[in-house]
Formats: C-alpha cells, sequence, structure tokens
C-alpha cells in the first residue's frame, strides 16, 4: 500500500498523481447545490407519497438528518484527506485495503447500473414527445455524449452540470414559490387547499405505520448521489475550502428542496391521486394549479435531472476506479491517465453502463432485475464504511494532524453511533419489508464476495 496516496497533504488529492484540477470553484459550488436535486427526487418520490400519504413529509425529514450525518462525517474526512477516491480512501486508510476494495467497487457498480437506468428513463421521455423513435438510439446517444464530454477534460464535465444544476435549482425554486402562494391562496386562479389533502382521505397516516416505513425506505434511496462533490472537490482549485463549503450548506439544501417541496406537493394534491405516480409528484401538482405548458416544462426538467445524473455517475465510476487502481485495488490499466483525464476507466465505466441497457431490452425479465437487487442497498453499505471510517479516523487525526479538522462532526461520538443506528434501522425494516427484502440479501451477497477478494487481495499483498 503507497503511504504517499493515502498520506497526501491538502491540496494534492491523491498525492503525486496527474488528475488535473479543471474544475472551478463555481463549479463545485453548483455541483453541491445541484447535486441533492437528483432524479430520485422527480422521478421516485411519487411511489413514496402512494405508500405514505402526506407522511412522506416525515419520512423525508428523518431520512434526510441520517444523510445530513452521512455527508458530516464524509466531509470532515474529505477535508482533512482530499482524494478522488474519497469514502474508499478513508475507509482503507481507517480499516484497512480490504475495506476501501469492497465500499469502492460496489460504489462503481452501482453508478454504472445508475447509468444505464437513468439512460432508459430519459430516452422514455423523449420518445415520449417524439414517438416512433427507438429507445436505443436515444440511450446510445446520451452515452456518447456523456462519454465523450468526460474523456475530453473535466471541466467539460464541471460545465455541464454547472448548466444542468443551474437549470434544475431555478425550476425547483419556481416551483417552491409558486406552491407555497397555491397553499396560502395567493396565486390568482386557485384557491387554498387548506389542510384539506393532509387530513382527508385517510389522515396524515392513511397506511399506518407500515406505509411510513415504505416511504422512508423509498425516501432514503432517494437521497443517492450526494458523495460525488467529495469525489469532485480532489479536482477543483481548493478542495479542502470547497468541501467544507459544500458540507455546511447540506442542511438547508436537503431541508428545502427535499422536505419543503414534499410538503407542498401533499398539501396540494390529494396523496392518492393517480396521477402522483403515473405522471410524477411535481407534474401531477403543476397540472393541479393549472398552468398552462408548466407540466410540460416540468418534464424537461426532469430529463435534466437525468442526464446530470448521466453525467455525474460516469464522472464518479471513473475516478473511484482510477483512484482504487492508483492504490493497488485494480486492472491497472484502468489507472492510465492522458491529459489529466482517466480515459480508460470513462470508458468501462460508460461500457458497464450500456451493458446494463442492452440487459434491459435482452433479459428484462431475469438477468436484470437480478442486476438491480444486487446494488438496492449499496448506498447503505458505503455509508456504514463511512460511519466507521469517521469513528477510527477522528481521534487519528486530533492526535496527529489536528490542523486538518476544518470540518468536524458535530457532537462526535454521539451523532456518529446514531447514524450507525439508524443504519441499522434501516436494514431492520427492509427485511421486513418483501419487496426490499430480495435487494438486502442480494446486496449483501455481493458486499461479501467483493470483502472476501479484497480481503484475499490485501493477504497475497502482504505476502509478495
Amino acid at each position: 500500500m503507497s503511504r504517499t496516496t493515502l498520506d497526501a497533504p491538502p491540496g494534492t488529492p491523491d498525492g503525486d498523481v496527474p488528475l488535473s484540477h479543471g474544475l472551478k470553484q463555481r463549479h463545485l459550488s453548483m455541483i453541491a447545490l445541484g447535486g441533492v436535486i437528483g432524479a430520485g427526487l422527480f422521478v421516485g418520490s411519487g411511489a413514496g407519497i402512494a405508500a405514505a400519504g402526506p407522511s412522506i413529509v416525515i419520512a423525508y425529514a428523518v431520512s434526510g438528518l441520517l444523510v445530513m450525518l452521512v455527508m458530516r462525517m464524509l466531509g470532515e474526512m474529505s477535508a482533512a484527506y482530499p482524494s478522488s477516491g474519497s469514502f474508499s480512501a478513508h475507509a482503507e486508510r481507517a480499516i484497512g485495503p480490504w475495506a476501501g476494495f469492497t465500499s469502492g467497487w460496489s460504489f462503481w457498480v452501482l453508478l454504472c447500473t445508475a447509468v444505464g437506468l437513468e439512460g432508459i428513463a430519459a430516452a422514455k421521455i423523449v420518445t415520449g414527445w417524439l414517438p416512433g423513435t427507438p429507445e436505443w438510439a436515444w440511450v446510445a446517444l446520451f452515452m456518447l455524449v456523456f462519454c465523450t464530454a468526460n474523456l475530453a477534460a473535466v471541466k467539460n464535465f464541471g460545465e455541464f452540470e454547472f448548466w444542468f444544476a443551474a437549470l434544475k435549482v431555478g425550476a425547483i425554486s419556481l416551483f417552491l414559490v409558486l406552491g407555497v402562494l397555491a397553499v396560502a391562496g395567493l396565486l390568482p386562479g386557485t384557491d387554498s387547499p387548506g389542510a384539506s389533502n393532509l387530513t382527508g382521505e385517510g389522515g396524515f397516516l392513511p397506511n399506518g405505520g407500515e406505509g411510513l416505513v415504505i416511504g422512508l425506505l423509498a425516501s432514503v434511496f432517494a437521497y443517492g448521489g450526494l458523495e460525488t462533490v467529495t469525489i469532485a472537490a480532489a479536482e477543483s482549485e481548493n478542495p479542502v475550502q470547497g468541501v467544507a463549503r459544500a458540507v455546511r450548506t447540506a442542511m438547508w439544501r436537503i431541508a428545502l428542496f427535499y422536505v419543503g417541496s414534499m410538503a407542498v406537493i401533499v398539501t396540494l394534491v390529494p396523496w392518492d391521486s393517480e396521477e402522483v405516480v403515473a405522471k410524477g409528484p411535481y407534474v401531477a401538482a403543476l397540472d393541479h394549479l393549472g398552468i398552462p405548458g408548466a407540466a410540460q416544462l416540468m418534464n424537461v426538467v426532469v430529463l435534466v435531472a437525468l442526464l446530470s445524473a448521466m453525467n455525474a455517475n460516469i464522472y464518479g465510476a471513473s475516478r473511484i476506479a482510477y483512484s482504487l487502481v492508483e492504490r493497488g485495488q485494480g486492472p491497472m490499466r484502468l489507472g492510465r491517465v492522458s491529459s489529466g483525464v482517466p480515459r480508460v476507466a470513462v470508458l468501462a465505466s460508460s461500457v458497464f453502463g450500456f451493458v446494463c441497457v442492452v440487459l434491459s431490452y435482452w433479459r428484462p425479465d431475469d438477468v436484470f432485475p437480478w442486476l438491480l437487487n444486487m446494488i438496492g442497498a449499496v448506498i447503505l453499505v458505503v455509508w456504514i464504511f463511512i460511519a466507521v471510517s469517521q469513528l477510527r479516523l477522528r481521534r487519528r487525526v486530533e492526535r496527529e494532524a489536528p490542523e486538518k479538522l476544518v470540518v468536524r462532526m458535530w457532537a462526535f461520538p454521539v451523532l456518529t453511533w446514531v447514524a450507525l443506528a439508524g443504519m441499522a434501522a434501516i436494514f431492520v425494516l427492509m427485511a421486513r419489508e418483501p419487496d426490499t427484502r430480495v435487494q438486502l440479501y442480494s446486496t449483501g451477497g455481493m458486499t461479501l464476495f467483493l470483502a472476501a477478494v479484497g480481503y484475499a487481495w490485501q493477504r497475497a499483498r502482504a505476502h509478495a
């Protein structure tokens, strides 16, 4: 294991590595802001509302608190040790190479599979506008565009994300303003619904605690993707300040965009409306307000969110793979860098994403669902590695280099243990639900397999 890699000083993310520092502070700020507004918020929240009803607000608030704790822990470590490997590099430093191997490669599989899923979802939107055009052609076009952009230079990724994020932030901010005005009865042509949608149709908890649990599980996975900013920070002009700023603003961004928008939607639209799932909650809310063209505009925003996620996931997957190779935990070919970009890793990540698309058409009834189940709980596995790593690294940093603690975890170690307890509780809830139990077991099997391979790799290198 290279000590240069893991003990690089701030400002040199992975030690003596050839990655460029092409991301400007404006890129990183907007990536942090827009990264909160992911495809899961627009696309996946409808199912959560259908299950939990108005109590989805509580579900998003509870899971949002857990995510804030995770981001604070990750921010503390990433500010102390900026790295394109992010949590994978921290897990290796804190626990051992096998932990970095397990968390890194499982996250790589998650991101690559997500690229394929987002490409399919984006293609469905476009074919809805242009019926008769083949979905596969649109997926291929999107993959080609973002693969090429990520191959060229990191600043291309930054520019795409900057404008994607600006559009998402502007659109959801406008949605919140219109929604609040409508709820208050101040929007022309609309009457305030009051609390009728919150208390009617079965009340605030229409499906009881079971519905709230399903909504909670749905909301947890909607937050995936927030980790990208700590990966991108390693290629920014000032990694330490970039991470610190992103993490410190995470709380109000999660509260405003996730919890705030859920509260507006369930106040405006009956939770059991078929349109909430069929059209998506944001489109359903705008249709309910009767604003001409607003629903189609929101479909454009959903498309942008999906394309943004594709772009970010290709970037994140390639950097995680590159970092693993730099630490001796992957095929050396993936670590080749040209003009500051790990181009082989970008190509490999894009190809895997396209393979997922092919599987969705070729084996939609067996192989593809198996792949989806395998990545179902990966984000929780990653969060556990983050929490355990932070528990172990915090004392070490305080003892060896306290000046690196630019960001500090709140009420350490109490809230770190609270977060771990919350993750354990989510695992228990997943085991109780038939739909998520398969995901839990499949992800567990993949994690154990990767841990065994990583441990064998670690032992082999130790005896080499």
